[in-house]
């Protein structure tokens, strides 16, 4: 009998950027529900990917000095690359500027404006570059974006507007007979009360302020609106043809058994996604599941702090299944999760290293020393106690996996799997084979009880493997077995002997203070990082900073006094700078050598648009000596230059008026 398709989706990353733990975590889970899904017997296509249009990612492109297309080409391997390294095994990894994906966009907002869904008019509002969306006044929230909190500025432009009001009855009619479609529930209430029965506003589906996109081919200035290319992909991913032409892989999977977004992106697939569909006249996904945020322990994470936490870091310092264990369990079914170094450490040595490789190091172990490696299904009559109540909650464990797995409270499925670890290391207390080994009478006894707990070992494993795969295999290695099916799982005794093979630890536990200078150093190197990015955006904004108004001026005045004491506290020095050299890797950076009397330092300066190495050498400027030393690209920065900028954009040094000794302090 042929499988039950089952296709599932994240959120296609944004390549602006690195993606985070908490991007990170989308991409796991998905790939955990995957697949369990597989292991109950779905042909599952599991679709992942990035978006790489829009206005952000062309001008992050400009500021980095590369094409568009270049710069997305980096970031979408960057992302490739991290999900690798997770462990999602996904079918599908779509990229939005795929020739095939730009090909179907371009018919789609095609056939939308043939069919009257769309049309061109101005659009006028407030503008948020980060989220790529138009707001009104009433809609910001203290006058900022409610979906991101950052600055909107004001913008007018012609666009294509299309018509979502023509399909709202018709979406709210089917979100009120499908309680299914959007999940958590609060999260159908939020989208109901909040946009849907307030009335839609048109949607804006193209821009003409800028040119990285998928151009609107009838209508050459402009370019389709992001989200609106975005969405799309869900469909195209797997073959979908305006002209009816479609692939194999649409016609078995759509319509999507589950789309897993994040919470802040669920107005875009639970009202835009589904209209777009509507008007294509295709079903609608099966299942909108918003999951919820994983946050740093104070809910920020900045790069100016040094305190993103990025997958990779994670994973080389606890290893990959850690890493997919913390974010899978830790994570509420609707609530924010939250996570820290220490948090990851505390759960790796207390879940990880004490409950499942004390668990499976011990009992090879006691199998090697007891029995040579080999241990057999028990002949005896009558069994003891607790075994019956033992084997009874090892095998009633993957009823209830099942049951939350596919309720997607995969936190809730890892932590029964991780009872029957408990339950097993109970059973050991409560056997003690250490005591029945020094009776020779009890020999028989002593066999059963490590058959059983071998059992119970591989029965857990097996139930692991869609969460940890790479630990669950290694387990099943170490006990000479393969994953057993979720119907095997629910039988003890499966085998008439197990031959174990020692390994190394699992998880061998981890004093958190020898981690701590691997931690400081990666928030150096983020903190650096940020350092160089923000000293060649300054140095941008110098090149293109418009003439400034009275009104600005009369701002940027306002500036709060300091006491005279504050004052003091700045050491200001004359430093002759004796040799100069660019940064390798920055077109912003200099690293200069400057003698201060008697003493020398390095300074770093994003200044290189201004001043060539070889202009500097000789001069004599003032810098600021007292600031505390930080790495910027590797290098250790001991003070700063000060320069004059003028409203052109104009950099001049801070030079004493006459000559003066190196070393000079200000005052």
């Amino acid at each position: 009998m042929a499988k039950k398709p089952y296709y599932i989706t994240t959120a296609i990353a944004y390549t602006s950027g690195k993606p985070h733990i908490g991007n990170t975590y989308e991409a796991i889970l998905a790939d955990a529900i995957a697949r369990f899904k597989r292991k109950e017997g779905y042909d599952v296509f599991y679709q992942t990917g990035t978006d790489e249009h829009g206005q952000k990612i062309q001008e992050k492109a400009e500021a980095a000095g590369v094409t568009p297309q270049a710069y997305v080409d980096k970031i979408a391997g960057e992302i490739k690359g991290i999900w690798d390294l997770v462990g999602t095994s996904y079918d599908k990894f779509i990229r939005t500027t795929d020739e095939d994906h730009v090909k179907q966009v371009a018919k789609i907002f095609k056939k939308f404006y043939d069919q009257g869904d769309i049309y061109k008019d101005y659009y006028e509002g407030m503008y948020c570059t980060p989220c790529e969306s138009f707001w009104t006044e009433s809609q910001l929230v203290d006058g900022k974006c409610p979906d991101c909190g950052r600055e909107v500025k004001p913008a007018k432009e012609e666009a294509y507007f299309f018509k979502m009001g023509k399909y709202a009855d018709r979406l709210i009619e089917h979100i009120n007979t499908h309680p299914e479609f959007i999940q958590p529930v609060s999260r159908k209430n939020e989208m109901m009360n909040n946009f849907l029965l307030k009335g839609l506003q048109d949607l804006c589906v193209s821009r003409t302020s800028f040119t990285w996109g998928v151009p609107v081919d009838f209508d050459p200035r402009h370019v389709t609106y992001v989200w609106l290319d975005a969405l799309t992909n869900y469909i195209t991913g797997i073959g979908y043809d305006v002209d009816g032409k479609h692939g194999e892989n649409y016609k078995k999977y759509w319509p999507a058994d589950l789309h897993l977004i994040g919470k802040d992106i669920l107005r875009f697939h639970t009202i835009y996604w589904p209209i777009f569909l509507m008007a294509l006249g295709e079903p609608l996904p099966k299942q909108v599941f918003g999951h919820p945020w994983l946050l740093l322990g104070d809910g920020k994470m900045s790069k100016s702090k040094g305190n993103v936490i990025y997958a990779d870091d994670l994973a080389r310092l606890f290893g990959v299944d850690a890493v997919r264990y913390f974010v899978l369990h830790e994570m509420p079914f609707d609530n924010d999760g939250q996570i820290t170094w220490e948090l990851v450490a505390e759960r790796f040595n207390t879940e990880l290293a004490n409950v499942l490789g004390n668990l499976v190091s011990r009992t090879i172990a006691m199998i090697d020393k007891y029995f040579g490696g080999t241990v057999v299904k028990s002949q005896a009559a009558n069994e003891e106690e607790p075994d019956a109540e033992f084997k009874a909650t090892v095998t009633g464990v993957v009823a209830k996996v099942i049951a939350k797995a596919d309720e997607l409270r995969i936190a809730d499925a890892i932590s029964e799997v991780f009872t029957l670890f408990r339950r097993a290391n109970k059973y050991i207390d409560e056997t003690m084979p250490w005591a029945l080994a020094k009776d020779e009478a009890k020999k028989a006894r002593l066999n059963d009880v490590l058959y059983n707990l071998a059992e119970a070992i591989q029965i857990g494993a097996s139930l692991l493997d869609s969460f940890m795969p790479e630990t669950s295999a290694k387990i099943l290695a170490a006990y000479g077995a393969e994953s057993r099916t979720l119907e095997a799982c629910a039988t003890f005794g499966a085998r008439d002997s197990v031959t174990v093979t020692a390994i190394a630890p699992l998880f061998a536990r981890i004093d958190f203070k020898t981690l701590a200078p691997e931690i400081e150093k990666i928030r150096e190197q983020q903190m650096a990082a940020y350092a160089a990015e923000t000293a060649g955006v300054a140095a941008e904004s110098a090149e293109k900073k418009p003439e400034t108004t009275a009104k600005e001026t009369k701002e940027e005045e306002k500036v709060p006094e300091i006491s005279f004491d504050d004052f003091v506290k700045v050491q200001l020095r004359v430093g002759e700078i004796i040799a100069c050299e660019a940064v390798p890797k920055s077109n912003k950076l200099l690293k200069e050598t400057v003698k201060f009397g008697d003493e020398v330092r390095t300074v770093v300066s994003g200044i290189a648009k201004h001043y060539k190495p070889e202009e500097m050498v000789g001069k004599k400027v003032v810098f600021v000596t007292n600031l505390a030393p930080r790495k910027v690209c590797g290098i250790l920065s001991e003070g700063m230059i000060l320069a004059a900028e003028d409203k052109d954009g104009n950099l001049s040094l801070i030079v004493p008026e006459k000559d003066v000794e190196s070393g000079t302090t200000l005052g």
